[in-house]
């Protein structure tokens, strides 16, 4: 531990010098962002996309603070995660506990989700009145307390309301990190920060799906309260050990009127497209109502924020002015709505084709798993030694080959390892490519916008899983019907006639062709906004020697 991390060493008033190591404020951050030109080129709005590295980086790896700060933020992140992948295990048993139809227990998740999207776009406001650390501690408060709330929902009306708490803390935790861990680390080892931070994503849908099950058998009440303990663990760590930082906007005012437009907004964007996969179809008045008007209220949030000069928007959408944010960001949106997307077919064509119960599908997802996080630590060591943009091209690349071999293989009667190794090349390609366009959007931003940037692409990731779900259960829908027989409102839990297997296999592969696509849209992004490596200045030219 160490020395004067502890809270009741000194009051954190703002501004104040304050000389612990691993402290964040107003000068420590000026110096962070200084440094943080050293290894790196400083890019300008106009420079290339994913900076070439001027020089080498020194070597050295993550310092022993920097080390504490993520076994916090790794612990707070694994809680939700694990909630997330346990959850979805459980729709059934709620619904029969509850006695309540599952269009009613779909609520559970989507309620969290909706306080996911209106918690996220606050974060950076947040983060700039109170402080990251506060910040991250209520945080795992409001989920730890959401969680025991839900644990001992009598009904399903309480049960729902608690999951909106649990969002609105878990919305805040993940943007969060990232601004922490972003601010604590050397420029020359964030590849390698935002690896360890990234470790959450490996172990929740390695351990979630088997813990969910097991935990079901005793009580559907255990996949929330087994958050309890995990919280009063976290929080007196995160007091403890997280580096105090002065709030660096303590007058900034909450822009109200951007949260009226943002918050309900995304809510009703993300509740629509969720209504859509419901649904099996875009075309209804369900799905479009919602999905319009908040869409309309985005835009108008938008154009807002662009004119807005007088205080800082709630979101701040003009750091997409930076080619390395801008062209993160489309990187990402376009390769997390594939990846999701596909993730959301696997499963089904697990269950329904081979006939794999739910926990089954859970561990055959295991390799990818382990492929992904093994992928993701080695990107992270390699985009502080070489150009971020070859890693992530390269990452794309061999994630859409994985891809696209799952479905040239994908047949009824496929033998596994073949699948299983074509998914892993596709977690390969995962692991190089998500979390390091994160840190290569984000590693050049100066501290006073990290957490603006952190809450961009937290928004970003979110609308973009929702969408690629979301386009690609419509899309299942409608081949399913057209290739299998099965009516769009057709409940697929049980068993499908084997005269309609092959229609049904063939709907997965003709789906999969929408998140391919969108992977190779998203490689495009990536390779065609690759800068170019300087060129080497000409050698002076030699004075011609004497004739002879």
């Amino acid at each position: 531990m160490m020395a004067g991390s502890s809270p009741r060493t000194a009051p954190d008033r703002p501004g104040a010098p304050n000389p612990r190591a691993g402290e964040i404020g107003p000068a420590h951050a000026g110096a962070r962002a200084n440094a943080s030109a050293a290894p790196w080129r400083d890019p300008s709005p106009s420079a290339g996309t994913l900076a070439e590295p001027a020089v080498s980086p020194p070597p050295g790896g993550i310092d022993r603070q920097t080390r504490l700060t993520l076994a916090v933020l790794v612990l707070g992140g694994l809680m939700v995660v694990l909630d997330v992948t346990i959850t979805n295990v459980a729709i059934r048993s709620l619904s029969r506990d509850l006695h309540a139809p599952l269009a009613v227990i779909q609520w559970v998740t989507t309620g969290y989700t909706l306080a996911l999207a209106v918690a996220v776009p606050t974060t950076a406001w947040l983060a700039a009145r109170l402080g990251t650390r506060r910040v991250y501690v209520a945080a795992l408060a409001l989920f730890g307390l959401g969680s025991l709330l839900a644990g001992l929902a009598p009904n399903i009306g309480s049960l729902v309301a608690f999951r909106v708490l649990q969002g609105i803390g878990g919305g805040l935790v993940n943007p969060i990190a990232m601004t922490i861990a972003m601010r604590s680390a050397r420029p020359e080892v964030r590849g390698r920060t935002m690896g360890v931070l990234g470790l959450p994503v490996l172990v929740g849908p390695l351990v979630g799906p088997t813990l969910g099950g097991w935990l079901v058998e005793y009580s559907w009440r255990w996949i929330f309260l087994i958050n309890v303990p995990i919280a009063l663990v976290a929080i007196p760590l995160a007091l403890w050990l997280l580096p105090r930082d002065a709030p660096a906007g303590a007058r900034e005012r909450l822009d109200v009127p951007g949260l009226v437009l943002i918050g309900p907004g995304l809510a009703a964007v993300v509740y629509g497209l969720a209504e859509s996969g419901r649904r099996g179809t875009l075309v209804s008045a369900a799905v479009l109502v919602p999905a319009l008007l908040g869409l309309a209220l985005c835009v108008v949030f938008v154009l807002r924020a662009l004119r807005l000069r007088t205080r800082r928007p709630l979101v701040e959408v003009r750091l997409l002015g930076r080619r390395a944010v801008a062209s993160g960001a489309g990187t990402l949106g376009l390769f997390a709505a594939a990846y999701f997307g596909s993730m959301f077919i696997v499963p089904l064509y697990w269950q329904l084709v081979r006939g794999q119960s739910p926990a089954a599908a859970g561990l055959l997802a295991i390799p990818q798993a382990l492929t992904t996080g093994v992928s993701l630590q080695v990107a992270s060591r390699l985009i502080d030694r070489i150009p971020p943009a070859r890693v992530v091209g390269a990452g794309i690349v061999i994630a859409t080959a994985g891809l696209l071999t799952t479905l040239l293989l994908l047949e009824r009667d496929t033998p596994y390892w073949q699948l299983l190794t074509s998914m892993a090349v596709t977690g390969i390609g995962t692991g190089a490519t998500i979390m390091p366009t994160i840190t290569t959007a984000m590693r050049h931003l100066p501290d006073r916008d990290t957490a603006a940037g952190s809450t961009l692409l937290n928004i970003t990731n979110q609308v973009a899983v929702s969408v690629g779900t979301a386009l690609t259960s419509v899309l299942l829908a409608s081949n399913l019907a057209s290739r299998a027989g099965l009516d769009q409102g057709a409940d697929l839990s049980g068993d499908i006639p084997a005269t309609a297997a092959g229609g049904v296999v063939a709907a997965f592969r003709h789906t999969l062709l929408l998140p391919l696509a969108l992977m190779a849209v998203a490689g495009a992004v990536a390779l065609l906004l690759l800068p170019r490596p300087p060129r080497p200045a000409p050698a002076p030219a030699q004075p011609a020697g004497p004739a002879r």
